[in-house]
């Protein structure tokens, strides 16, 4: 059962993530703004934030390219993320990741990949180490369906099972990988059906539905404390926008965007709040009035902070 505040957390948790990829949007638009390839999740915030929103601190997230939302959900600060973006040297690597690998340390967020499936693997060794320090934490590795095609999400999923790792799998099946629908790359309906053959327990929610979502994983994050190993989760979602943002979305029907749309997630928690008296109209106008303050001193921290100095190319760096 998710108590009321949890409720208003999710909320406020997926409000952030919608309007601070909203500005993201617009700044993109901007010729020589932000540098590179700019991927969001707008349509499927209630994913991010009940899955973070059932974790610990301590608890480890693992991301992929579409991972601002985990981030801001696993509670990153919204500045050092956008400076992080806009390529700066306060960012939360320093200018030196840009959009698309974040890591934020300072919340267990431990490393984002573009590599389709590659943080997979990763979430298992970390996972293997908490179980190894007896941390009586777990880590929780985001994916899209599209991953759930590759070879190491097969290898990671056996590998897990076989050692009871404290893991979960969080696949978010958005309809699309890439430009490819679902049913274009594998026959499976149900992705977490998978989880039969490495004898643990898949579990198919709507990912559409935060508090649901947020059920689903704080059910499975206590079957790895209790020692019973890994839970695939399959979260079914959609994502509103293109592949990246210079993506024209020719290969999505505009009636089947629509119609997801109207499914929003933000709107799904806010009707309920407001369902259950826990919010009124001056509280929505207040939440919303706080999230965009936060999204706009976060643009301005990033406009105002400075570009990293070129020395510090050579900093950080392996040899």
């Amino acid at each position: 059962m998710v108590d009321n505040q949890k409720k208003l957390e999710l909320y406020r948790s997926m409000l952030l993530i919608r309007r601070f990829e909203e500005k993201l949007t617009e700044l993109c638009r901007i010729e020589g703004k932000l540098p590179g390839m700019i991927i969001l999740c707008t349509g499927q915030e209630a994913v991010a934030a009940g899955v973070c929103g059932a974790l610990a601190k301590e608890d480890v997230i693992i991301s992929n390219h579409r991972s601002h939302g985990h981030l801001l959900a696993k509670g990153a600060d919204p500045k050092e993320i956008m400076a992080e973006i806009y390529g700066k040297g306060t960012g939360c690597n320093r200018g030196k990741s840009g959009t698309l690998h974040l890591a934020v340390p300072e919340v267990n967020a431990l490393c984002t990949t573009t590599v389709v499936g590659g943080g997979i693997p990763i979430a298992v060794g970390t996972a293997f180490a908490q179980q190894y320090q007896k941390s009586n934490h777990v880590t929780a590795c985001f994916f899209g369906n599209g991953a759930a095609d590759e070879g190491s999400f097969h290898e990671s999923l056996n590998m897990a099972a076989l050692w009871n790792l404290p893991v979960l799998f969080i696949c978010e099946n958005n309809v699309y990988s890439g430009a490819q629908r679902q049913e274009e790359h594998t026959k499976v309906k149900d992705l977490a059906n998978r989880a039969v053959g490495y004898a643990m327990p898949g579990v198919v929610v709507d990912g559409n539905d935060a508090v649901a979502v947020y059920e689903a994983t704080a059910q499975a994050r206590a079957r790895c404390l209790a020692g019973e190993g890994p839970t695939l989760i399959e979260c079914k979602t959609y994502r509103w926008r293109g592949h990246g943002e210079l993506d024209q979305q020719v290969y999505q029907p505009k009636d089947e965007i629509a119609r997801w749309m109207e499914r929003c997630p933000v709107q799904k928690i806010r009707e309920e709040l407001l369902g259950l008296g826990l919010l009124d109209e001056a509280g929505i106008q207040r939440i919303e009035a706080e999230v965009r303050e936060t999204v706009e001193a976060a643009v301005q921290f990033a406009e105002e902070s400075p570009w990293p100095a070129p020395p510090e190319a050579l900093e950080d760096v392996y040899a």
